[in-house]
Formats: C-alpha cells, sequence, structure tokens
C-alpha cells in the first residue's frame, strides 16, 4: 500500500504533495517510463522543465496513466519552468505554451522562473561561441515576473514561482508582485542547508522546494574526484541505525524540513524506495546532526556565468 502523502498549502491556497519526481538528467527513452512508474507507485507531484529536453515524453508518461484510469488530471500536480532565453516579457507567454504543448496538457499547476539571469533572446538554450563565449540578455527578472502574472489570469497555470533565486532577488519580485511567489526552488541537502533563505521563504509565507536532496552526483559537470554526499559517514550512519538507505535519510531530511522535495531518479526500484521516505522521520537529534555537515558545498552554481550580473550565487 501505497504511503499517505502529505501535501503544503501554497498562497494560492492550492495544495502541492510534498514529495515529487524530479526529471533533470533523466534521458530521452528513460523519462516516459520513470513517470509511468512514479505515477503507478503513488507519486501525484511531477517536476519537469523546458531546459531539460524531455516534457514530451513526461507529457506522454503522464498520458498513459491518465488513460488507463490511474489518476486524473486534477490529482496530478505538474511544475514546469521558463528558460532563461525567454525571460523577455513579450516571449513568457509562448514559453509557457510551448511547454503545455509538449506535455500535452491545458495549464500546469506551476510554472517556475528557473533562474533570475536572463539569457539572449531567442531559441538557441545555451546562446554561447565556439570560443566560450556566453551572450546574455538586459530584462530584468521582476519584468518577467509581471509577465508571468498574466499566465494565471489566462488560466495557463495556477501558480507562479521562482527558481534560485537569492534572498535580495526574492525581495524584489514580493515588493512589485501582485501575485506572491508560491515557492522558490533551490538547492538544498545536507552540505548545503540553507538556513537563511528558507527561513526568509517561510517568514513571507512562500514555500521551498529542495532540488539535488542527494546532492546530484550525477550532475553533467561531476567529476570522478568529487565527494559524494551519499557516502558522507553521518549519512551512512543514520540510514544503518534506522535500517534505511542514505538516499531515503536524505530525502527524509528535505521533508522534515518543511520543504517539498524533488529526487530524480529513472529507476523503478529507486523511484518507490524514495516514495517509501514518507514512512518514517528523523528525530530531532538525527536532524540537527545531518545539519551540521553543512559546508555551503553547491552543485549547481553554474559558475562558468558567475560574470552575468544577475548570477544568484557568491
Amino acid at each position: 500500500m501505497a504511503p499517505s502523502q502529505p501535501t503544503i498549502t501554497l498562497p494560492s491556497g492550492d495544495k502541492i504533495p510534498q514529495l515529487g519526481l524530479g526529471t533533470w538528467k533523466s534521458k530521452k527513452g528513460e523519462v516516459k517510463a520513470a513517470v509511468e512508474s512514479a505515477i503507478a507507485c503513488g507519486y501525484r507531484h511531477i517536476d519537469c522543465a523546458r531546459a531539460y529536453l524531455n516534457e514530451d515524453e513526461v507529457g506522454a508518461g503522464i498520458k498513459v496513466k491518465i488513460d488507463d484510469g490511474t489518476v486524473k488530471r486534477e490529482e496530478l500536480f505538474i511544475t514546469s519552468k521558463i528558460w532563461n532565453v525567454h525571460h523577455h516579457p513579450d516571449d513568457v507567454e509562448d514559453a509557457c505554451r510551448f511547454s503545455l504543448k509538449s506535455l500535452d496538457l491545458e495549464y500546469v499547476d506551476l510554472f517556475l522562473m528557473h533562474w533570475p539571469m536572463a539569457y539572449q533572446r531567442g531559441e538557441k538554450l545555451f546562446p554561447k561561441d565556439e570560443d566560450g563565449t556566453w551572450h546574455f540578455d538586459d530584462t530584468h527578472f521582476t519584468e518577467t515576473w509581471k509577465a508571468m502574472e498574466k499566465l494565471v489570469k489566462k488560466g495557463l497555470c495556477k501558480n507562479i514561482g521562482v527558481s534560485n533565486f537569492n534572498q535580495k532577488q526574492l525581495q524584489e519580485v514580493i515588493d512589485i508582485a501582485k501575485i506572491k511567489p508560491a515557492t522558490n526552488q533551490v538547492e538544498l541537502h545536507p552540505w548545503l542547508t540553507q538556513d537563511e533563505l528558507i527561513k526568509f521563504c517561510f517568514d513571507n509565507g512562500i514555500t521551498v522546494t529542495s532540488y539535488s536532496p542527494l546532492g546530484s552526483p550525477d550532475r553533467p559537470w561531476a567529476t570522478a574526484d568529487d565527494p559524494r554526499l551519499m557516502d558522507d559517514p553521518t549519512v551512512v550512519e543514520i540510514a544503518k541505525k534506522k535500517g534505511k538507505s542514505p538516499a531515503q535519510v536524505l530525502v527524509r531530511f528535505a521533508l522534515d524540513r518543511g520543504t517539498i522535495c524533488i529526487p530524480k531518479s529513472v529507476t523503478p526500484s529507486r523511484i518507490q524506495a524514495n516514495f517509501e521516505s514518507l514512512n518514517f522521520e528523523l528525530t530531532s537529534q538525527e536532524l540537527d546532526q545531518l545539519k551540521k555537515l553543512n559546508r555551503n558545498a553547491r552543485g549547481c552554481a553554474l559558475e562558468w556565468i558567475a560574470h552575468h550580473p544577475l548570477h544568484p550565487f557568491p
């Protein structure tokens, strides 16, 4: 029997399942089956994005499970994201409609601004020259946000939010927003606990979504010598004591901090195991042990574009 699925209430009053399936790095030919497997074992929240280049397969997987009667569309919570080349206000609606067409959906439940930085407008998602020179756009994220608010009024999405925003940037959005950001989706795990940012979001009635809760060991730029969070002795010790896997402990860490968590996997057994993280809790002592591992180790810093004026990280 699938564990009961806790939800978190967004500023709009809509409820988001606290545990979702992440789809970043899920390859073509794998993600459709992963989505089908996730929905079959009880997931009702799927996180995707235009830049992941697999939304068509995500949509195909969703369609299979709706068509076979496993789930109704209104029982699912689907998140997508606008990519950096589409920040200009004139491009925002088309970008949303592109994702809707790829997903074969009439609306998404949540539409996020993937990063605060705008890239050069166009359909080249990563606009850089052969010599590595990146091309940016000067559209400010507050202008993008105002255009995103119109998507809600048009019924293309039910909620809007941000991702990878620092506290100052999030405050700038709050200051001009007619619709409060539903969430700030950020990298979050014991090596990057982000305590101040979480507190700021919660104090302002904004939820936090944890991506890369396992430390993203398969991130494209990781090297063989990079340490792995799942091998951390404290994580391994707690997992052994509780009879759980290190991955389950890390997912539970995000859940027990009151954040939404979106671990990625394409392996059915791991998708199921991640979902079973709903079956136990960490003690306050165990949470404190894990928090003390913080080393501000960011796996997704995008340091190669740190010269962008709106890059969010120090």
